[in-house]
């Protein structure tokens, strides 16, 4: 089989950070088979992940295939796919692939429908030995050939887009020379600082001559609304709006979440509070492809000090991470004390 009659579907209906984890497999697809036909499968909030992207010949939308299961295996059927890379394995994603007609089916993990399908499967044995989300995915394509593949994520633009970014910067004074985006929510999967320590941070930040700061979320919660010198631009943005806006800054300042992955995507800096517990640390979570900073708390908090629960921790407490900490940090890497 030639690359032009090779057709592979990636199935990645999840989360915001995942699918943006999931945006090396077009490009290293494309690099081994330059003319393959190459689809992703993905939920309606996140299809701007993969708008503009130079190696997704189609973009499926998840909801859009139809209610019942056999509308959905018309409408893959219609592709005539000869691979399908599951990175959300479900019983009715097996199913869906299976019924397609799609002879060669790559999943996660090992589950009885699998087996059942005659599916592929690729196993994580535990996360042992501990690497990145976005290589595990790759695993699906170690599976058919694809050698040394590149874990950097990308979401691309076009010029108009570039040019809003630009106008951006230009809508505020010469001397704010650095741009730094805070995104203080999460969803609840990893450990965040709370708003309180986000606020002083924010306020602390704003009082700098050549900083602009931006609360990066939608819709700000209240107890980061009203402080003087911050923008709140990104309120009511749609995602592919915020992804420029994303472009514009110079770091991102986050948690492990999806905003932290966009903003590593178009080689943003990031600055990231992480938990070293093995389910949420860097090298799980981490961003890929970017200059990436972390911050962690200091050896033993978890054990001494943390409730080891993601949804409780906020990193409070003796050896914790606060908004000091975080200043301390950019200090280090722009120089703040040296610009003011």
């Amino acid at each position: 089989m030639n690359n032009s009659q090779l057709r592979f579907l990636i199935l990645r209906p999840d989360r915001l950070g995942d699918v943006v984890l999931s945006t090396p497999l077009p490009r290293e697809i494309k690099k081994v088979y330059p003319d393959a036909f190459v689809a992703v499968l993905v939920r309606s909030y996140t299809k701007e992940i993969y708008v503009n992207n130079p190696f997704v010949d189609e973009i499926l939308i998840d909801e859009e295939l139809g209610s019942t299961l056999w509308q959905r295996v018309k409408r893959i059927r219609s592709f005539n796919f000869t691979y399908a890379v599951s990175l959300l394995p479900t019983t009715k994603n097996n199913w869906l692939l299976f019924f397609s007609g799609i002879k060669i089916r790559i999943g996660v993990g090992h589950k009885l429908y699998q087996f059942l399908s005659n599916a592929k499967s690729i196993y994580r044995r535990k996360y042992i030995p501990l690497r990145n989300e976005a290589d595990y995915c790759l695993d699906a394509l170690r599976k058919i050939g694809v050698e040394n593949p590149s874990t950097a994520v990308e979401i691309y633009l076009s010029d108009e887009e570039k040019n809003n970014a630009l106008q951006l910067r230009n809508q505020f004074p010469v001397e704010k020379k650095l741009f730094i985006g805070i995104h203080v929510t999460s969803g609840n999967s990893a450990p965040n600082l709370s708003l309180i320590e986000y606020r002083k941070l924010a306020e602390l930040l704003a009082q700098k001559k050549n900083v602009q700061v931006f609360i990066t979320e939608k819709e700000a919660p209240e107890e980061l609304k009203n402080i003087a010198g911050v923008s709140y631009h990104f309120e009511n943005l749609s995602l592919r709006d915020s992804i420029i806006a994303f472009s514009a800054m110079d770091v991102v300042i986050s948690n492990s979440t999806g905003p932290m992955h966009i903003a590593t995507a178009l080689k943003v800096k990031t600055l990231s509070v992480f938990c070293p517990l093995p389910a949420c640390e860097p090298k799980l979570w981490g961003p890929q492809g970017n200059e990436a900073y972390f911050i962690l708390p200091e050896e033993n908090y978890c054990k001494t000090v943390c409730p080891l629960d993601p949804k409780l921790c906020k990193f409070e407490g003796e050896g914790g991470i606060d908004h000091e900490k975080i200043i301390s940090h950019l200090q280090k890497i722009f120089h703040l004390d040296e610009q003011n």
